[in-house]
């Protein structure tokens, strides 16, 4: 439980005051630094006109100071949460971002919480004060003060009391019991020692965050992407930041966290999100998800897949050409193709290698036949003829046909929606007949990672693409030319005989660099350009849930993040997704060898005692060696479990959702049932409780919300009710990850609502 570290004291009226005229002023600088960015970036949208350049240079500004403008305005509310009084230092006061004087040379009126100025809120104790002799908390609404607490660090006045793991414990409490909104809220103000570690840790290198329920994982992984962000912005400006959730509702409930700590250039993404144009928000049955996440099975038969529509002739195949009847054999197929294979290159890129191959064999032939001496001498056709033969042979359209239906083009979509839509060709590149599926059904995100490595596995020939941007270039510098020598013809004459030197644009631009400056340049930000661009390198990526992951995700965002720049946040007990990983060690070895770093959260903020002692019980049963995260408060109310009828289950349960809406009012309750289940008891919840939500991707702003356990991943509510348990636990080969995750949603309260008689995991509730 939450001990003192050391004297809390009350404050007087006169601190308030005191601490209410700071806490102005620094909205007057707020409002003051808001008003030059709105009036500069006013001034520049009035612009208009002008070179290409010069447009992108005014986009430039622009971008630079509505982002100022969105970065004040989000830290409007809670600006300033601290300050830290000094032995032999002025005091210092700690917000969202820093502010500074006009004048630069003073000391910061605001310094950023990610400063290392700052560091010492959150790790000075009574016993390591680091030359702290006061921490205050600020507590504001809006931008008034509400409240102040004060913990005393000087040994000489505190009595240094209780545990060394918890700082800052009234504020902590305050935002611990405070009932959820539906959307997570930032820790900035009462970041732990061991989370800082995490937060602060440095850029480089893979850092694995093992933590239980409630030990602020992903909290904590947010904010290390803004500590990055600040630390590392000129880098990671360029490359962008990767955040991976598990799902949409996961997204959309951490939105507003980043934005709330001043950082908006951040792409918030799931697995099914990460190819472009595709939307994959299907589903797949445990098995096919298992089999797609497969490493050792799915790269050969992927492999197979493409090498299966690089085909030859059963005997030949014969086509008009320029009016003689030209016959392509098997042989010449099959050596073009062994050429194209052999020089290693992605299907569509090795095309250019086939198509060659077999010209150059059927040039051969139609000169053998044109071209022979009929008094059996050397063939009469020159290299120019030869040339010009396979020019021809080239541009037959007869020709092309055939060698595209030899050695298509193909697209990732094109290949894996075939494959999974063929009994045949799932069967020829060595996959079980249960991934067939009918060629309507919509993309899942384990689909992502087999298109991702189609993608890899094909190319993209763009051969022609940049000969055309090449000929553009060149006209454009060819009519650059034009123009300029036109203005060096009109040059007037009348200063022929002036001996001092008169410049022309000729003189300082020629006309390749007149076009580069024409150009049009790309003003999206790394987040957007990233979205859009397969091929895109994260500087860093963060991964939520990240034991859910299958070893084909794994490879795919390795590819994405070939710096290795990567924390991953999960916790293996929680592992729901028959693909997932139950050790650390199967996922980075295989990349990073023993080279990432292993940080554990130990304490847990979020679930109360009370649950917490359920929780280990099941915890202990799914045999993962991980160890419960131990609570640090109790709420006080202690688990319930009751059986009903399974002919009255709905109405039951309505009359449950009744009384722990009420009793947590206005906070959030969770209710968790079995796949089977959410269907029937989602439509009788939704016809009984106004605004109540259900399903994958409900409004976790709503009182009630219904779900199944894998769509409440990383979610919190305020009271839980989870229903027939022995279900959740038979539906998956990994029930009990799964009833370990459902009983640990909850921060106040948790109900068992089940029909059969309870799993004996649960027996304490008996």
């Amino acid at each position: 439980m939450i001990a003192r570290k050391g004297a809390i004291l009350s404050s007087s009226d006169a601190d308030i005051d005191s601490e209410q005229a700071y806490l102005t002023a620094l909205y007057q600088r707020l409002d003051q630094l808001r008003e030059q960015a709105d009036s500069r970036l006013k001034a520049i949208l009035l612009e208009a006109g002008g070179t290409p350049q010069g447009r992108t240079q005014r986009e430039a500004t622009r971008a630079h100071y509505a982002e100022q403008l969105a970065q004040m305005n989000s830290v409007e509310n809670g600006l300033c949460f601290g300050r830290l009084d000094f032995s032999a230092d002025h005091p210092r006061y700690i917000g969202r971002i820093g502010l500074f004087a006009e004048d630069r040379d003073q000391d910061p009126l605001l310094v950023d919480w990610r400063a290392q100025a700052a560091r010492a809120f959150y790790l000075a104790t009574a016993v390591n004060p680091d030359g702290v002799t006061r921490r205050r908390h600020l507590r504001t609404r809006g931008r008034t003060l509400t409240g102040i607490d004060d913990e005393v660090l000087d040994l000489a006045v505190g009595d240094g009391s209780g545990r060394e793991d918890v700082t800052g414990e009234a504020a902590l409490l305050s935002a611990l019991t405070a009932n959820r909104t539906g959307r997570m809220r930032d820790i900035v103000e009462t970041i732990q020692a061991e989370q800082d570690e995490v937060i602060r840790s440095g850029l480089a290198g893979a850092l694995v965050v093992q933590g239980g329920p409630g030990t602020g994982k992903t909290a904590v992984a947010l904010h290390r992407a803004a500590y990055l962000l600040y630390t590392y912005r000129q880098q990671l400006t360029r490359s962008g930041v990767l955040i991976l959730g598990p799902n949409t509702t996961f997204l959309r409930y951490i939105s507003q966290v980043l934005p709330s700590l001043a950082e908006t250039g951040v792409l918030l993404a799931t697995l099914g999100d990460l190819f472009p144009g595709v939307r994959a928000r299907g589903t797949d049955p445990d098995e096919v998800a298992a089999l797609k996440g497969d490493l050792g099975l799915m790269l050969p038969a992927l492999e197979n897949a493409v090498a299966d529509r690089q085909t030859v002739p059963d005997d030949f195949v014969e086509i008009d050409h320029d009016g003689y009847p030209l016959r392509i054999e098997r042989a010449v197929v099959e050596d073009a193709r062994a050429a194209a294979r052999k020089s290693g290159r992605p299907h569509n890129v090795a095309r250019a290698v086939f198509v060659t191959e077999a010209i150059h064999v059927l040039s051969q032939q139609i000169a053998e036949r044109i071209g022979a001496d009929p008094l059996g001498g050397e063939n009469l056709l020159s290299a120019a003829d030869l040339a010009e033969t396979r020019r021809e042979l080239r541009e037959d359209i007869d020709v092309q046909q055939a060698l595209f239906d030899f050695w298509p083009v193909l697209t990732p979509r094109q290949v894996l929606r075939d494959l999974l839509t063929d009994a045949g060709r799932l069967e020829s590149a060595g996959l079980p007949a249960s991934l067939l599926r009918d060629r309507s059904a919509g993309w899942t995100p384990a689909d992502v990672p087999l298109l991702d490595e189609l993608a890899e596995l094909l190319g993209v020939d763009d051969t022609l693409k940049k000969r055309e941007q090449a000929r553009q270039r060149e006209a454009a510098i060819e009519y650059a030319e034009g123009v300029l020598e036109i203005v060096e013809g009109s040059r007037s004459l009348d200063f022929e005989d002036v001996e001092e030197e008169i410049l022309s644009a000729i003189d300082v631009v020629d006309a390749s660099s007149f076009v580069e400056r024409h150009e049009e340049a790309d003003t999206r930000t790394a987040a957007e350009r990233a979205a859009a661009d397969r091929t895109w390198m994260f500087g860093h990526v963060i991964v939520d849930e990240a034991q859910e992951l299958s070893p084909m995700a794994w490879r795919l965002l390795m590819r994405r993040c070939p710096s290795r720049s990567i924390t991953a946040v999960g916790d293996v007990a929680q592992t729901s997704e028959p693909a997932g990983s139950t050790t650390w060690e199967q996922v980075f070895e295989p990349y990073v060898g023993q080279r990432w770093r292993l940080v554990e959260l130990s304490v847990n903020y979020r679930t109360p005692a009370e649950v917490m002692a359920v929780a280990a019980d099941v915890l202990a049963e799914v045999g993962s060696g991980v160890k419960p995260p131990r609570s640090v408060r109790s709420a006080g109310v202690n688990p319930w479990a009751r059986q009903v009828p399974a002919g009255v289950l709905a109405e039951e349960l309505i009359a449950d959702v009744r009384k722990e809406a009420a009793a947590m009012e206005p906070g959030r309750v969770g209710v968790l049932v079995p796949a089977r289940l959410e269907p029937s008891l989602g439509a009788a919840l939704v016809a009984a409780v106004p605004g109540a939500a259900v399903g994958e991707q409900p409004d976790l702003r709503n009182q009630v919300v219904l779900m199944t356990v894998r769509q409440a991943k990383g979610l919190e509510f305020d009271s839980v009710l989870v229903i027939c348990p022995d279900e959740i636990i038979a539906e998956s080969p990994r029930g009990m990850s799964d009833l370990y995750v459902a009983v640990t949603r909850a921060t106040q309260r948790l109900g068992i609502v089940h029909t059969a008689p309870l799993p004996a995991v649960l027996s304490s509730l008996a």
